[in-house]
């Protein structure tokens, strides 16, 4: 298996989304992840919807999603028995993961000075809404109200329906592979130095840079990112949403030689001599027109038949799906995106994501099922010497 991590070991203090999916990333990666968790609530995300057999035990299907693979240890930080504990397991770790509000871990005794001293070669990493610094660095944050700091919902929807916000919480997950990218390259730092690595990760970066484009764009020339719907960003007249017979397609014909071969697959090959049409700029000044051109040959078909013909064409393009009929495309099937494990209690296995890469041909999924509240404190406890100093093991 691909394990480029076994033997690392990394405490992880966080909850939810982002700070847990960084570290699960890890864990299917080959380290030991410590998931410490508050003694009888645990991670908020472990109330809520269940697979049938798991319900009311702590095991919601938003908090498997991010947890499989790693071990959970209770323990009450505010304890001293339970603070005494978290130090002598960080003597072991070689990463240290939190997402509390900026200022809460210094106030629990457990600030980047403080694990430091217990280990000197630390990789500390601390996801957070806005960073450790600047004047909003203090305030917490959620997904959609990232969304809204950022810009991107007043660039999502039409001019008449904007803002918008992204349906999924794409902010919280692209947070949690920015931590995971940064922690990796943070290993090998320490590698090559021998010196403990401070990471400052913040939700409110990582979106910014999901609009990289839009940023650089507007920053050197001043540009303004407008909603445009379902339009490409090229905003190329033959490229976009296509309605259809029985819904609607995308189509990216951005090029010259796509707008040619895309003209042709769909019988419009005359356009191509109009002098209205036979080049970018002529194009470009008759937009409205060409659009109605493509868009009442689109609609007089389906749109499956549609994306055959211009896969035939080589013009990229793809029906509109519901998430259900995606996961059911043989394409996506073949990528093994996910994976099944047995949950002990579970009525059938249950689906987790993997790493969403293939390595040597193999896609990279969990070994494990995500841990009990507490599964795995007594016997983590005692591989230190501690026997159970902070807490017993919660088994919900």
């Amino acid at each position: 298996m691909f394990q480029p991590l076994s033997g690392i070991r990394v405490v992880d203090l966080t909850q939810i989304l982002a700070g847990p999916y960084a570290t699960y990333q890890l864990a299917l990666l080959g380290a030991e992840v410590i998931k410490v968790e508050p003694p009888e609530v645990g991670d908020w995300t472990r109330t809520g919807a269940a697979p049938e057999g798991l319900q009311g035990q702590g095991m919601s299907t938003s908090f498997m999603t991010q947890n499989a693979t790693k071990k959970s240890v209770a323990l009450d930080l505010k304890s001293e028995q339970g603070h005494a504990a978290l130090l002598a397991l960080v003597e072991t770790a070689d990463v240290f993961v939190e997402n509390f509000r900026p200022g809460t871990a210094a106030r629990l005794g457990l600030s980047y000075e403080a694990i430091k001293a217990v280990k000197p070669g630390i990789i500390y990493c601390s996801i957070s809404a806005y960073g450790q610094d600047g004047p909003i660095g203090h305030r917490p944050a959620y997904d959609h109200v990232v969304q809204g700091m950022c810009g991107i919902m007043r660039t999502t929807g039409t001019p008449q329906t904007e803002p918008n916000k992204v349906g999924a919480p794409y902010i919280d997950y692209a947070t949690g592979m920015n931590a995971a990218f940064a922690i990796v390259a943070a290993l090998h730092e320490v590698r090559r130095t021998g010196n403990g690595v401070r990471l400052d990760v913040a939700m409110l970066d990582t979106s910014l840079l999901l609009m990289a484009s839009l940023v650089t764009n507007h920053l050197n020339t001043g540009w303004m990112p407008a909603a445009t719907g379902n339009e490409a960003w090229s905003q190329s007249p033959s490229s976009g949403a296509f309605e259809t017979t029985d819904g609607t397609l995308m189509i990216a014909a951005n090029n010259e030689r796509q707008f040619r071969d895309l003209c042709r697959a769909i019988d419009l090959g005359p356009l191509l001599d109009d002098p209205r049409f036979d080049a970018p700029a002529r194009r470009r000044d008759h937009v409205p027109e060409l659009r109605r051109l493509i868009a009442e040959r689109i609609k007089g078909q389906s749109a499956d038949h549609w994306e055959a013909v211009l896969d035939t064409a080589d013009v990229p393009a793809a029906r509109v799906r519901s998430l259900d009929e995606a996961l059911a495309e043989p394409q996506i099937q073949a990528r093994e995106l996910t994976h099944a494990i047995p949950v002990p209690g579970a009525a059938a296995p249950t689906a987790m994501p993997t790493l969403g890469f293939k390595a040597d041909g193999v896609a990279v999924g969990p070994n494990a099922p995500p841990p009990r509240l507490g599964e795995h404190t007594e016997s983590v406890l005692q591989s230190l010497g501690g026997g159970n100093l902070g807490g017993k093991a919660e088994n919900r």
